[in-house]
Protein backbone atom coordinates (compact mmCIF):
# COMPACT_ATOMS: atom_id res chain seq x y z
CA UNK A 1 0.00 0.00 0.00
CA UNK A 2 1.41 3.09 -1.06
CA UNK A 3 0.58 6.63 1.54
CA UNK A 4 -0.80 8.87 -0.34
CA UNK A 5 1.06 12.44 0.32
CA UNK A 6 -0.81 15.12 2.02
CA UNK A 7 -0.77 18.77 1.22
CA UNK A 8 0.82 20.79 4.23
CA UNK A 9 -1.07 23.80 3.65
CA UNK A 10 1.19 27.05 5.85
CA UNK A 11 -0.13 28.90 8.49
CA UNK A 12 -0.42 32.89 7.45
CA UNK A 13 2.09 34.94 7.93
CA UNK A 14 1.76 38.80 7.62
CA UNK A 15 4.67 41.60 7.04
CA UNK A 16 2.69 43.03 10.16
CA UNK A 17 1.97 39.89 11.75
CA UNK A 18 0.75 41.16 15.58
CA UNK A 19 -2.42 42.89 14.20
CA UNK A 20 -5.98 41.54 14.54
CA UNK A 21 -6.38 41.30 10.89
CA UNK A 22 -3.06 38.96 11.25
CA UNK A 23 -5.16 36.66 14.15
CA UNK A 24 -7.96 36.74 12.07
CA UNK A 25 -6.87 35.39 9.09
CA UNK A 26 -5.38 32.45 11.03
CA UNK A 27 -8.44 31.86 12.80
CA UNK A 28 -10.36 31.48 9.72
CA UNK A 29 -7.88 29.07 8.68
CA UNK A 30 -7.69 27.09 10.85
CA UNK A 31 -11.98 27.13 9.64
CA UNK A 32 -10.68 25.78 7.00
CA UNK A 33 -7.71 23.33 7.78
CA UNK A 34 -8.63 22.17 11.13
CA UNK A 35 -12.79 22.54 10.68
CA UNK A 36 -13.03 24.54 13.66
CA UNK A 37 -13.77 28.17 13.78
CA UNK A 38 -12.23 29.70 17.19
CA UNK A 39 -14.63 31.92 18.65
CA UNK A 40 -13.79 32.82 22.46
CA UNK A 41 -10.34 32.93 21.40
CA UNK A 42 -10.45 36.21 19.42
CA UNK A 43 -12.16 38.37 21.78
CA UNK A 44 -9.01 39.86 23.93
CA UNK A 45 -8.85 43.48 25.14
CA UNK A 46 -5.08 43.91 24.35
CA UNK A 47 -3.52 45.39 21.01
CA UNK A 48 -1.87 42.38 19.49
CA UNK A 49 1.25 44.84 18.74
CA UNK A 50 2.72 44.44 22.12
CA UNK A 51 3.26 39.96 21.97
CA UNK A 52 6.25 41.25 20.25
CA UNK A 53 8.77 38.93 21.38
CA UNK A 54 6.07 36.40 23.36
CA UNK A 55 4.52 34.64 20.31
CA UNK A 56 4.13 33.75 17.47
CA UNK A 57 1.04 33.00 14.79
CA UNK A 58 -0.63 34.69 17.32
CA UNK A 59 -4.85 34.20 17.14
CA UNK A 60 -6.44 34.74 20.35
CA UNK A 61 -5.85 34.02 24.41
CA UNK A 62 -6.75 31.84 27.01
CA UNK A 63 -9.23 32.79 28.78
CA UNK A 64 -8.14 31.71 32.58
CA UNK A 65 -10.81 32.74 34.91
CA UNK A 66 -9.27 34.63 37.91
CA UNK A 67 -10.02 34.73 41.78
CA UNK A 68 -8.24 36.46 44.62
CA UNK A 69 -7.62 35.19 47.85
CA UNK A 70 -6.75 36.84 50.67
CA UNK A 71 -5.92 39.36 52.82
CA UNK A 72 -2.49 37.43 53.52
CA UNK A 73 -0.65 38.68 56.03
CA UNK A 74 3.18 38.52 55.30
CA UNK A 75 6.65 39.28 57.40
CA UNK A 76 9.15 39.53 54.71
CA UNK A 77 12.21 41.74 54.55
CA UNK A 78 11.00 42.79 51.12
CA UNK A 79 6.86 41.86 51.19
CA UNK A 80 5.57 43.45 54.33
CA UNK A 81 1.56 43.24 55.43
CA UNK A 82 -1.41 42.25 53.40
CA UNK A 83 -1.75 40.99 50.17
CA UNK A 84 -4.38 39.89 47.72
CA UNK A 85 -3.15 37.08 45.50
CA UNK A 86 -4.30 36.56 42.07
CA UNK A 87 -4.64 32.83 41.42
CA UNK A 88 -5.86 32.19 37.84
CA UNK A 89 -7.16 28.31 37.74
CA UNK A 90 -10.24 26.12 36.62
CA UNK A 91 -9.95 24.33 39.68
CA UNK A 92 -12.81 24.61 41.84
CA UNK A 93 -11.86 24.65 45.34
CA UNK A 94 -8.65 25.87 45.09
CA UNK A 95 -8.60 29.56 45.69
CA UNK A 96 -10.88 28.88 48.65
CA UNK A 97 -8.29 26.44 50.02
CA UNK A 98 -5.64 28.92 49.76
CA UNK A 99 -8.19 31.56 51.40
CA UNK A 100 -8.49 29.32 54.09
CA UNK A 101 -4.90 29.15 54.94
CA UNK A 102 -4.74 32.85 54.74
CA UNK A 103 -7.56 33.33 56.87
CA UNK A 104 -5.53 30.48 59.96
CA UNK A 105 -2.09 32.35 59.02
CA UNK A 106 -3.40 35.73 59.52
CA UNK A 107 -4.86 35.16 62.91
CA UNK A 108 -1.59 33.69 64.30
CA UNK A 109 0.51 36.50 63.16
CA UNK A 110 1.00 36.26 59.64
CA UNK A 111 4.02 34.67 57.76
CA UNK A 112 7.76 35.23 58.19
CA UNK A 113 9.33 35.21 54.35
CA UNK A 114 12.90 34.89 53.76
CA UNK A 115 14.68 34.94 50.28
CA UNK A 116 18.00 32.97 51.15
CA UNK A 117 19.65 32.87 48.05
CA UNK A 118 19.02 34.19 44.40
CA UNK A 119 21.04 32.14 41.67
CA UNK A 120 20.03 31.32 37.87
CA UNK A 121 22.08 28.92 35.66
CA UNK A 122 23.56 28.19 32.52
CA UNK A 123 25.57 24.57 32.27
CA UNK A 124 27.98 24.27 29.19
CA UNK A 125 30.35 20.89 28.94
CA UNK A 126 33.30 20.61 27.72
CA UNK A 127 35.18 17.51 26.44
CA UNK A 128 38.75 16.37 26.19
CA UNK A 129 40.74 13.72 24.64
CA UNK A 130 41.21 12.37 28.29
CA UNK A 131 39.71 13.18 31.52
CA UNK A 132 43.76 14.31 32.71
CA UNK A 133 42.82 16.82 29.99
CA UNK A 134 39.74 17.81 31.33
CA UNK A 135 41.00 17.98 35.00
CA UNK A 136 43.62 20.76 33.73
CA UNK A 137 41.23 22.56 32.15
CA UNK A 138 38.96 23.04 35.36
CA UNK A 139 42.32 24.13 36.90
CA UNK A 140 43.03 26.71 34.01
CA UNK A 141 38.95 27.90 34.26
CA UNK A 142 39.47 28.83 38.24
CA UNK A 143 42.66 30.91 37.58
CA UNK A 144 40.92 32.53 34.51
CA UNK A 145 37.89 33.51 36.32
CA UNK A 146 38.17 37.29 36.54
CA UNK A 147 38.60 37.15 32.91
CA UNK A 148 35.72 35.00 31.91
CA UNK A 149 33.61 36.97 34.47
CA UNK A 150 33.98 40.19 32.40
CA UNK A 151 33.32 38.34 29.61
CA UNK A 152 29.80 37.65 30.38
CA UNK A 153 29.00 40.48 32.32
CA UNK A 154 29.75 42.78 29.39
CA UNK A 155 26.89 41.26 27.59
CA UNK A 156 23.98 42.30 30.39
CA UNK A 157 23.04 44.93 32.71
CA UNK A 158 21.07 43.24 34.90
CA UNK A 159 23.21 39.92 35.23
CA UNK A 160 26.43 39.28 37.22
CA UNK A 161 28.65 36.06 36.99
CA UNK A 162 28.92 34.76 40.72
CA UNK A 163 30.96 31.81 40.27
CA UNK A 164 31.62 28.60 38.17
CA UNK A 165 31.11 25.13 39.53
CA UNK A 166 32.91 22.05 37.87
CA UNK A 167 31.78 18.68 37.85
CA UNK A 168 33.85 16.50 35.94
CA UNK A 169 32.39 12.99 34.41
CA UNK A 170 34.72 11.14 31.81
CA UNK A 171 36.74 13.21 29.38
CA UNK A 172 34.01 15.94 29.79
CA UNK A 173 34.34 18.80 32.26
CA UNK A 174 30.73 20.03 33.21
CA UNK A 175 30.08 24.01 34.50
CA UNK A 176 27.51 25.36 35.98
CA UNK A 177 27.88 29.01 35.40
CA UNK A 178 25.91 30.67 38.55
CA UNK A 179 24.51 34.48 38.22
CA UNK A 180 22.13 37.11 39.65
CA UNK A 181 20.01 38.67 37.30
CA UNK A 182 17.89 41.35 39.11
CA UNK A 183 14.45 41.84 38.39
CA UNK A 184 14.38 39.07 35.27
CA UNK A 185 14.14 35.02 36.06
CA UNK A 186 17.06 35.07 33.62
CA UNK A 187 17.23 32.17 31.71
CA UNK A 188 17.80 34.20 28.56
CA UNK A 189 19.95 36.61 30.16
CA UNK A 190 22.42 33.45 30.91
CA UNK A 191 22.51 31.95 28.40
CA UNK A 192 23.81 34.77 26.39
CA UNK A 193 26.53 35.53 28.91
CA UNK A 194 27.42 32.11 28.90
CA UNK A 195 28.20 32.15 25.07
CA UNK A 196 30.10 35.04 24.61
CA UNK A 197 31.75 33.71 28.30
CA UNK A 198 32.57 30.50 26.55
CA UNK A 199 33.73 31.89 23.12
CA UNK A 200 36.34 33.93 25.04
CA UNK A 201 37.19 30.22 26.58
CA UNK A 202 37.39 28.51 23.48
CA UNK A 203 39.80 31.23 21.48
CA UNK A 204 41.95 31.18 24.63
CA UNK A 205 42.20 27.50 25.41
CA UNK A 206 42.96 24.49 22.86
CA UNK A 207 42.60 21.04 23.21
CA UNK A 208 38.62 21.33 23.41
CA UNK A 209 37.26 18.66 21.42
CA UNK A 210 33.53 19.20 22.25
CA UNK A 211 31.95 22.12 23.24
CA UNK A 212 28.04 22.30 24.01
CA UNK A 213 26.21 25.06 25.57
CA UNK A 214 23.57 23.65 27.91
CA UNK A 215 24.35 20.28 29.01
CA UNK A 216 21.33 19.39 30.59
CA UNK A 217 23.22 20.32 34.33
CA UNK A 218 21.21 23.50 35.15
CA UNK A 219 17.94 21.27 34.25
CA UNK A 220 16.14 23.78 32.97
CA UNK A 221 12.07 23.10 33.08
CA UNK A 222 12.97 20.03 34.93
CA UNK A 223 13.11 19.27 38.95
CA UNK A 224 16.14 17.82 39.95
CA UNK A 225 18.24 17.28 43.07
CA UNK A 226 21.23 19.36 42.49
CA UNK A 227 18.82 22.25 42.04
CA UNK A 228 17.05 21.77 45.23
CA UNK A 229 20.50 21.73 46.78
CA UNK A 230 22.21 24.20 45.15
CA UNK A 231 19.17 26.36 44.31
CA UNK A 232 18.17 27.97 41.04
CA UNK A 233 15.99 31.37 41.11
CA UNK A 234 15.35 31.94 44.53
CA UNK A 235 15.81 30.07 47.45
CA UNK A 236 12.70 31.36 49.76
CA UNK A 237 11.76 30.32 52.85
CA UNK A 238 8.04 30.76 54.50
CA UNK A 239 7.22 29.99 58.14
CA UNK A 240 4.57 30.40 60.24
CA UNK A 241 3.84 29.48 64.13
CA UNK A 242 0.19 28.37 64.95
CA UNK A 243 -1.06 28.29 68.42
CA UNK A 244 -3.42 25.16 69.15
CA UNK A 245 -6.66 27.13 69.86
CA UNK A 246 -6.38 28.25 65.98
CA UNK A 247 -5.70 25.13 64.53
CA UNK A 248 -8.83 23.32 66.26
CA UNK A 249 -11.40 26.40 65.16
CA UNK A 250 -10.30 26.92 61.34
CA UNK A 251 -8.54 23.49 60.55
CA UNK A 252 -11.22 21.60 62.69
CA UNK A 253 -8.64 19.05 63.84
CA UNK A 254 -5.17 19.51 66.13
CA UNK A 255 -1.56 20.00 65.90
CA UNK A 256 -1.10 16.92 66.72
CA UNK A 257 -2.94 15.28 64.32
CA UNK A 258 -1.35 17.35 61.87
CA UNK A 259 2.22 16.94 62.75
CA UNK A 260 1.22 12.74 62.87
CA UNK A 261 -0.37 13.27 59.08
CA UNK A 262 2.70 14.93 58.28
CA UNK A 263 4.99 12.12 59.16
CA UNK A 264 2.99 9.63 57.54
CA UNK A 265 3.35 11.73 54.17
CA UNK A 266 6.50 12.08 54.44
CA UNK A 267 6.79 8.34 54.36
CA UNK A 268 4.95 7.93 51.56
CA UNK A 269 6.73 10.71 50.12
CA UNK A 270 9.56 8.68 50.40
CA UNK A 271 8.15 5.58 48.87
CA UNK A 272 7.47 7.16 46.06
CA UNK A 273 10.60 9.15 45.57
CA UNK A 274 9.00 12.55 44.85
CA UNK A 275 10.41 15.68 44.57
CA UNK A 276 8.82 17.28 46.90
CA UNK A 277 7.09 16.22 50.30
CA UNK A 278 4.31 19.03 49.78
CA UNK A 279 0.50 18.36 49.00
CA UNK A 280 0.10 21.05 46.27
CA UNK A 281 2.75 23.04 46.11
CA UNK A 282 2.51 23.09 42.31
CA UNK A 283 -1.19 24.26 42.72
CA UNK A 284 -0.42 27.49 44.60
CA UNK A 285 3.06 27.80 41.88
CA UNK A 286 0.52 27.39 38.69
CA UNK A 287 -1.94 29.72 39.60
CA UNK A 288 -0.06 32.70 40.73
CA UNK A 289 2.36 31.68 37.46
CA UNK A 290 -0.49 32.21 35.08
CA UNK A 291 -1.78 35.12 37.03
CA UNK A 292 1.19 37.08 36.72
CA UNK A 293 2.96 36.01 33.89
CA UNK A 294 5.87 33.60 34.68
CA UNK A 295 7.20 31.31 32.63
CA UNK A 296 4.60 28.90 33.15
CA UNK A 297 7.09 25.70 32.23
CA UNK A 298 9.29 26.82 35.22
CA UNK A 299 6.43 25.35 37.84
CA UNK A 300 8.12 21.85 37.09
CA UNK A 301 11.48 23.26 39.04
CA UNK A 302 9.71 26.09 41.29
CA UNK A 303 6.97 23.49 42.61
CA UNK A 304 9.82 21.62 44.69
CA UNK A 305 9.18 22.36 48.08
CA UNK A 306 10.67 21.22 51.65
CA UNK A 307 8.73 21.10 54.66
CA UNK A 308 9.03 20.65 57.57
CA UNK A 309 7.06 20.79 60.79
CA UNK A 310 7.37 20.75 64.62
CA UNK A 311 5.15 20.63 67.91
CA UNK A 312 6.18 23.01 70.26
CA UNK A 313 6.03 22.71 74.19
CA UNK A 314 3.17 25.15 74.63
CA UNK A 315 1.19 23.18 72.13
CA UNK A 316 1.51 25.53 68.79
CA UNK A 317 2.17 24.21 65.37
CA UNK A 318 5.55 25.23 63.59
CA UNK A 319 4.91 25.20 59.85
CA UNK A 320 7.53 26.01 56.88
CA UNK A 321 8.00 25.73 52.97
CA UNK A 322 11.53 26.15 51.37
CA UNK A 323 11.00 26.66 47.63
CA UNK A 324 14.89 25.76 46.71
CA UNK A 325 14.30 26.70 42.72
CA UNK A 326 11.68 29.11 42.68
CA UNK A 327 12.05 31.37 39.13
CA UNK A 328 9.93 34.86 39.24
CA UNK A 329 10.03 37.91 37.86
CA UNK A 330 8.66 41.49 38.04
CA UNK A 331 9.85 42.29 35.03
CA UNK A 332 10.46 41.01 31.33
CA UNK A 333 8.83 38.36 29.47
CA UNK A 334 5.28 37.97 30.32
CA UNK A 335 5.28 40.48 32.85
CA UNK A 336 4.39 43.42 31.06
CA UNK A 337 1.27 42.38 29.00
CA UNK A 338 -1.51 43.95 30.26
CA UNK A 339 -3.43 40.97 32.09
CA UNK A 340 -0.19 40.17 33.50
CA UNK A 341 1.19 43.47 34.69
CA UNK A 342 -2.49 44.08 36.37
CA UNK A 343 -2.16 41.14 38.99
CA UNK A 344 1.46 42.29 39.68
CA UNK A 345 0.34 45.46 40.18
CA UNK A 346 -2.44 44.02 42.81
CA UNK A 347 0.47 42.91 44.53
CA UNK A 348 2.34 45.67 44.20
CA UNK A 349 5.04 43.95 42.31
CA UNK A 350 5.44 45.16 38.76
CA UNK A 351 8.71 46.30 37.87
CA UNK A 352 12.44 46.76 38.74
CA UNK A 353 13.28 46.59 42.37
CA UNK A 354 10.14 44.17 42.99
CA UNK A 355 11.51 40.49 42.31
CA UNK A 356 11.95 39.26 46.28
CA UNK A 357 8.99 40.83 47.62
CA UNK A 358 6.80 38.75 44.81
CA UNK A 359 9.22 35.71 45.84
CA UNK A 360 7.92 36.44 49.43
CA UNK A 361 4.85 36.67 48.54
CA UNK A 362 5.11 33.45 46.25
CA UNK A 363 6.17 30.69 49.45
CA UNK A 364 3.70 32.51 51.86
CA UNK A 365 0.62 31.83 49.66
CA UNK A 366 1.67 28.42 48.91
CA UNK A 367 2.32 27.81 52.65
CA UNK A 368 -1.15 28.59 53.42
CA UNK A 369 -2.31 26.07 50.60
CA UNK A 370 -0.33 23.38 52.47
CA UNK A 371 -1.68 23.93 55.65
CA UNK A 372 -5.07 24.32 54.45
CA UNK A 373 -5.10 21.33 52.41
CA UNK A 374 -3.47 19.06 54.78
CA UNK A 375 -6.12 20.12 57.21
CA UNK A 376 -9.25 19.26 55.22
CA UNK A 377 -7.09 16.00 54.67
CA UNK A 378 -6.56 15.37 58.52
CA UNK A 379 -10.38 16.81 59.03
CA UNK A 380 -12.17 14.14 56.76
CA UNK A 381 -13.24 17.53 54.54
CA UNK A 382 -11.18 16.92 51.34
CA UNK A 383 -13.78 15.29 48.77
CA UNK A 384 -16.58 17.02 50.65
CA UNK A 385 -14.98 20.70 50.08
CA UNK A 386 -14.64 19.26 46.23
CA UNK A 387 -18.03 18.12 46.23
CA UNK A 388 -19.48 21.26 47.17
CA UNK A 389 -16.89 23.51 45.15
CA UNK A 390 -15.35 21.64 42.30
CA UNK A 391 -18.51 20.22 40.66
CA UNK A 392 -19.43 22.01 37.60
CA UNK A 393 -21.24 19.22 36.41
CA UNK A 394 -25.29 18.37 36.39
Amino acid sequence: MTARATARHQVPRLDDDYTTTAARQRREFLAGAAGVAPEHVGRYSFDPAVLTGNIENFIGAAQVPIGIAGPLLVDGEHARGTFYVPLATTEGTLVASYNRGMKLVHAAGGVRATVMADVMQRAPAFGFESAREARAFGEWVTGSFAAIKAEADATTHAGRLHDIEQFPASRFMFLRFNYTTGDAAGQNLTGKATLYACNWIRSHYAGVRDFYLEANLATDKKSSQVNILRTRGKRVVAEVTIPADLVRRVMHTTPGQMFQARQVSNLGGMLAGVNSNGNHTANGIAAMFTATGQDIANVAESSAALLHTEMLADGGYYYSVTLPALIVATYGGGTGLPTQRECLELLGCYGPGQVHKLAEIAAATVLCGEISLGGAVVADEWVTAHERLGRNRP
